[in-house]
């Protein structure tokens, strides 16, 4: 008896064993537990209004602006594979995309558009949705869907991070071609999270563009960027940099002297005295007795040395 879809779907379910051993029986196990979806039932993706779409658009402004010419060069390199590129809010609602007019009724059809909801609740696993549940790029080949009229297409996604290292969208390439290989679906991956990476490091500028940026691993892993003020002190980190010095994973964050991050100092003797002082207060959360203490001043004795070096009392 040849298995079907669900019934590979269903086998999956049963296991007590499937999700701790594979990512996409994890993510089947979301969809049917959490969001109660059936992968027979055939629905299509939520559809927003002109006006709701318009109105998210709004509220995505800045990755919007920033996505468009980087998805047009996308596509230039790969539409002629039958793949289509789309961008999606941080809740998987499709806000933009790119399709050979000759694709656009088959991938219409499939709800891949913009104005539809491609979360994990609203189709199960999917590119969009999955990678969006779990914050990483993901490749859904086909019968990896949950829903089987999902399956004759191929996902490759990669998520994009605001400044602050929340989730602000995702990247997506599809394609229905029957012939798309597990070799080329790897290949357009490499290039979904390169756009990716590119994307947060230009909203990372953008929110810092007065301020000293260092680069500070490799962006094969994500964007490695500090911003840094004048006074040697860290206020902005990407989300991999947060990762790789033990700050907070997104939002604000208490601010650090870069010499404590990475070891850089502060040029001149004026300007390590000054970072010198900077840091002290940094460190005691701008307690001034604190940091005084720690640099083994009187408390007068380091206003004074605050006013010579010109740093203001906050």
């Amino acid at each position: 008896m040849i298995k079907t879809h669900a019934d590979r779907v269903f086998e999956s379910l049963r296991s007590s064993t499937a999700a701790a051993r594979s990512a996409v029986a994890a993510s089947w196990r979301r969809s049917f537990d959490h969001y109660g979806l059936d992968p027979v039932q055939r629905t299509a993706a939520p559809l927003l209004d002109e006006r709701a779409l318009l109105q998210q658009k709004e509220a995505a402004g800045r990755l919007m602006h920033m996505a468009e010419p980087r998805l047009d060069a996308l596509f230039s390199m790969i539409a002629h594979c039958g793949a289509a590129v789309f961008l999606t809010d941080k809740n998987g609602v499709v806000l933009s995309g790119r399709t050979r007019m000759g694709d656009q009724a088959a991938f219409r059809s499939w709800g891949l558009e913009p104005g539809r909801d491609w979360s994990e609740a609203a189709q199960g696993t999917n590119g969009i949705g999955t990678c969006l549940a779990e914050r990483r790029a993901v490749i859904i080949h086909r019968d990896e869907h949950f829903m089987a009229q999902n399956t004759a297409m191929s996902c490759i996604d990669a998520p994009v991070f605001g400044p602050d290292g929340a989730l602000v969208g995702a990247l997506d390439v599809s394609s229905a071609r029957a012939d798309q290989t597990e070799s080329m679906n790897q290949l357009i991956a490499a290039m979904v999270v390169r756009l990716s990476i590119q994307l947060e490091t230009d909203l990372f500028r953008a929110e810092f563009k007065d301020h000293r940026i260092l680069m500070t691993g490799q962006e094969t892993t994500g964007a490695h960027l500090l911003a840094v003020d004048c006074d040697d002190i860290v206020i902005g980190a990407t989300r991999a940099a947060r990762h790789a010095f033990g700050i907070a994973r997104e939002g604000r964050f208490d601010k650090r002297p870069l010499r404590d991050l990475t070891g850089e100092a502060s040029v001149g003797l004026q300007g390590a005295e000054r970072g010198a002082v900077l840091r002290a207060i940094t460190r005691a959360d701008g307690n001034l007795s604190e940091a005084a203490r720690a640099l083994g001043i009187g408390r007068a004795t380091l206003y004074r040395r605050m006013k010579r070096l010109g740093i203001s009392e906050k």
